[in-house]
């Protein structure tokens, strides 16, 4: 895709700072967008910030005023909110549902589900206002399979489908697309964590699961890169998927 897909469009990506979030805020930055890179770790999201030449801003997506003070940013320093990538979450709790701890399952449904809710409500109303823009909301390969001992991240994934759906409806009329990117596993430090406490969980090696789990139950037989993802999110943001709202689109490396 041309480096200049976005050519002048501000874009927000909310968990900018690290994984799937940064290889957007970059390549986001390389196809010509402004970026404004949002996340509660201020160090991190100031160094993706800095490479990409857009703003930093701090941000706690379960508070809906964070969420609205960050959009109220973008527009001061952009003029516009062309784009939203909704992607700060987090990956639960990993367990058994009949034994899992229910504060971290709680927890896990207000930052993926009421989070994503917020960024969504602010985005919809200031780009329906506009009559233009991309909601690319980050669901995921649980948000269309669930998986066992991730009862609560799969939750949130799944509801992230609907409301990418109901929301798609709602805001079409005003010339703005929403759609669901759903990544499979991901390489990273993120994986790294989730690969453990499944180990710990399960009574079994990280090797085991990985080659079992992951890379051998995938047609490409290999991890997925956040890079690859930040391309399927630049398809969704840019003029090439001009007609495309309220899909949903796997990129997995083939996982079945």
């Amino acid at each position: 895709m041309s480096d200049a897909a976005l050519q002048g469009r501000v874009a927000v990506v909310t968990g900018g700072g690290s994984g799937i979030g940064r290889a957007i805020a970059r390549r986001f930055a390389r196809a010509g967008a402004r970026v404004v890179v949002a996340g509660r770790r201020e160090a991190a999201i100031a160094a993706v910030a800095a490479e990409t030449h857009g703003i930093a801003v701090t941000c706690d997506v379960t508070r809906l005023d964070d969420v609205e003070a960050l959009f109220a940013r973008a527009l001061a320093w952009g003029g516009s909110c062309d784009v939203f990538v909704n992607n700060a979450g987090q990956t639960g709790p990993v367990g058994a549902l009949a034994e899992v701890d229910l504060d971290a399952w709680r927890a896990c449904i207000e930052v993926n589900l009421f989070g994503a809710m917020h960024g969504l409500r602010v985005a919809a109303r200031i780009m329906a206002a506009q009559g233009r823009g991309s909601i690319i909301n980050m669901s995921s390969r649980m948000g269309l399979h669930g998986y066992p001992m991730r009862s609560a991240y799969s939750a949130t994934k799944f509801a992230l489908i609907g409301m990418t759906e109901a929301v798609a409806r709602e805001v079409g009329p005003r010339g703005v697309r929403v759609n669901a990117l759903c990544p499979g596993a991901v390489s990273g430090e993120l994986m790294e964590r989730v690969i453990a406490a499944r180990a710990a969980a399960e009574g079994r090696p990280p090797e085991e699961i990985i080659r079992r789990d992951y890379t051998d139950s995938a047609a490409l037989r290999r991890w997925l890169s956040p890079e690859e993802v930040a391309d399927a999110a630049l398809f969704l943001a840019s003029d090439a998927s001009s007609a495309v709202t309220g899909e949903r689109i796997r990129v997995d490396c083939g996982r079945f």
